[in-house]
């Protein structure tokens, strides 16, 4: 019996795994853009016009992170970076329009997703499924991996495409 438990735990992880790779193929595929890079972009779009330091903190990503993905959507035309006229040390990000027509082009996250389904749930049963995950990363002695809150695999400020 114990055994069995312990294989189904195991499939369970495995499907989530296989799920997050997937959502992240089929954003790659859309858009040529990994999670981290999307929601980086989406929370520019939704300030209007932001600074890396509000990115970073609305995303729980570091600061470095958040440069580098900025960086690479720079570079790819999807954002632009300019000097504030008031603040000559900080940086105002805006979306271009070829930015605007990747997010309406992007499939819905995994994410979001998650994150939809998840508030609704009563908090009992987030704190449940909380204290779960939790345990299973100390059984797997993945407690000191640094970890933003994203649904993803690998580097979290990888290349576009």
């Amino acid at each position: 019996m114990e055994r069995q438990i312990t294989n189904a735990t195991l499939r369970a992880i495995r499907r989530i795994l296989r799920a997050t790779d997937q959502g992240g193929r089929k954003l790659a595929a859309a858009t040529g853009l990994t999670p981290s890079q999307l929601m980086v972009l989406q929370q520019i779009e939704r300030s209007g016009e932001t600074t890396p330091s509000t990115v970073a903190a609305a995303l729980q990503f570091g600061q470095a992170t958040v440069t580098n993905i900025v960086d690479r959507l720079e570079e790819a035309g999807l954002a632009t970076r300019q000097r504030n006229e008031r603040d000559k040390r900080q940086f105002l990000l805006h979306v271009t329009e070829s930015g605007r027509a990747m997010l309406e082009a992007a499939p819905d996250l995994l994410q979001e997703r998650f994150r939809d389904r998840f508030e609704v749930l009563p908090s009992w049963e987030q704190a449940m499924i909380l204290a779960a995950l939790e345990r299973l990363g100390e059984l797997l002695d993945a407690t000191d991996i640094d970890a933003a809150p994203l649904i993803d695999t690998g580097a979290i400020d990888r290349s576009l495409g």
